[in-house]
């Protein structure tokens, strides 16, 4: 009889709905067999801001809202013995371990909680970063030096009895790999099983994106039940039978163009994907629609895991401000068109060294580009348009500089064309990001125990 596993995604970003977790997991804890759950918690500038927070209070620095998650399902999984997998643990799995195990008290003694740690490499020697990094210190405020380990720790976690796996920056698939390979007894090295193993990761990593999220187009693409997704659960067999289906009395729905879509999603190269894993090759790969909301996928094939792995450092120094300013009624784009021109003449006059955006939402906005040539285009064509904003985007060092253009923003009320209302400002620092390669050899992840 063929070993079937479950594993189910709670969560696909750190501001995810927490209670569709919990029909999820008593989805899970009524099926039989090997179930796990996941949460996917981490972005690209998550843990350059976590560093940030743990800075600042040592015992935070974990996902800011991991407990949201884990609260409402807790009980559920320890109780049906399913464990709990997450990268929630950012840049402090060890404050968020202890926090969890106080916040217990004296519930589930026996429960083993596992910190996977080794990607954070922020307090490794200076000389040596800087060489993975090509970055001179001395000119960058580096806050946060990750490295996306594999499925390596998870699994070791999983073997040695762990009923929650709290993770910093592992690869979004290895959520899902690490139970798939505890549970079935794949091996790491087979590549064909790891390839299927990460394709169920990814469409298990963005949640409810494949159960009908980030995909209703109405009358084209209609979603049953929107307002009421369902979570995704991967049903993978140790014959390598992949099936993706969603919590039982949800709404949403899983389909062949919902899997299709999230297979492709974020995928720079369909037949190499890299993963720390295993290379990805979706080139053969099939859906099939077996029942409604279950889809079978088949034809994944794998390749050799790369020898280096991708690293990410987040760099503080910059400020963002964000100014809008609304015109409504007759003649509003030609009043918007007057207030950006005051604005950019202003601005250059003020601070020539800073370069704006600045869009007329209604007009051109997310279509628009830096030099604001769609824009120009567009407003030659006098769009009849009665409800529009002038938003103004600022990236700069200098913080005291950005404000200052923020505020030319707001004189328009008193400075600028007839009717402005609305004006809106906010400043903050601005996190950017540098990838980087590092040797596979020079990372080791390790476990902790709470």
């Amino acid at each position: 009889m063929t070993t079937t596993i479950h594993i189910g995604c709670g969560a696909g970003f750190a501001n995810d709905r927490p209670d569709a977790g919990l029909r999820l997991a008593q989805d899970l804890a009524s099926r039989c067999g090997k179930r796990y759950l996941m949460y996917e918690l981490l972005a690209e500038r998550t843990l350059a801001e976590a560093q940030l927070r743990k800075q600042a209070d040592p015992e935070s620095g974990y996902a800011a809202r991991l407990f949201d998650f884990l609260r409402p399902v807790l009980d559920t999984c320890i109780e049906a013995g399913i464990p709990i997998i997450t990268n929630g643990g950012a840049a402090n799995p060890r404050a968020a371990a202890q926090r969890l195990r106080a916040e217990l008290g004296g519930r589930h003694a026996d429960l083993k909680i596992a910190c996977v740690l080794g990607d954070d490499l922020l307090h490794v020697e200076q000389q040596r970063l800087e060489q993975w990094l090509d970055l001179d210190f001395a000119q960058h405020d580096v806050v946060s030096v990750n490295v996306y380990t594999g499925a390596d720790g998870i699994t070791q976690a999983l073997n040695d009895g762990a009923g929650i796996v709290l993770c910093g920056r592992v690869a979004d698939p290895s959520l899902a790999v690490g139970p798939i390979r505890h549970g079935l007894g794949w091996a790491a090295d087979d590549w064909e099983k790891m390839a299927i193993a990460t394709a169920a990761g990814h469409l298990l990593e963005c949640c409810t994106q494949v159960t009908g999220g980030y995909f209703g187009h109405p009358g084209i693409k209609d979603v049953p039940d929107p307002a009421r997704l369902g979570c995704p659960i991967a049903e993978i067999s140790a014959d390598g039978t992949l099936v993706i289906t969603k919590a039982a009395g949800s709404g949403g729905c899983v389909t062949e163009r919902t899997v299709k879509e999230q297979l492709l999603y974020e995928v720079h190269d369909p037949r190499r994907y890299l993963t720390p894993d295993v290379v990805l090759d979706l080139g053969e790969a099939r859906v099939t629609t077996l029942s409604p909301d279950r889809v079978a996928i088949s034809g994944i094939q794998g390749h050799p895991r790369p020898a280096q792995l991708k690293g990410l450092a987040g760099v503080r120094g910059m400020w963002f401000g964000e100014a809008e300013i609304s015109y409504a009624g007759p003649g509003a784009v030609s009043r918007a068109k007057l207030a950006r021109e005051i604005l950019l003449q202003r601005f250059d006059q003020l601070a020539p060294q800073v370069q704006p955006w600045i869009d007329i939402a209604g007009v051109a906005s997310l279509f628009n580009d830096a030099r604001s040539d769609y824009l120009n285009h567009c407003l030659k064509q006098a769009p009849q348009v009665a409800d529009v904003t002038v938003r103004v985007g600022l990236v700069h060092k200098d913080r005291a500089q950005v404000d200052l253009l923020l505020a030319e923003v707001e004189s328009l009320y008193t400075n600028g064309p007839a009717g402005g209302g609305g004006v809106r400002r906010h400043l903050s620092e601005s996190i950017a990001t540098h990838g980087f390669l590092i040797a596979r050899d020079q990372i080791e992840t390790r476990l902790e125990w709470y």
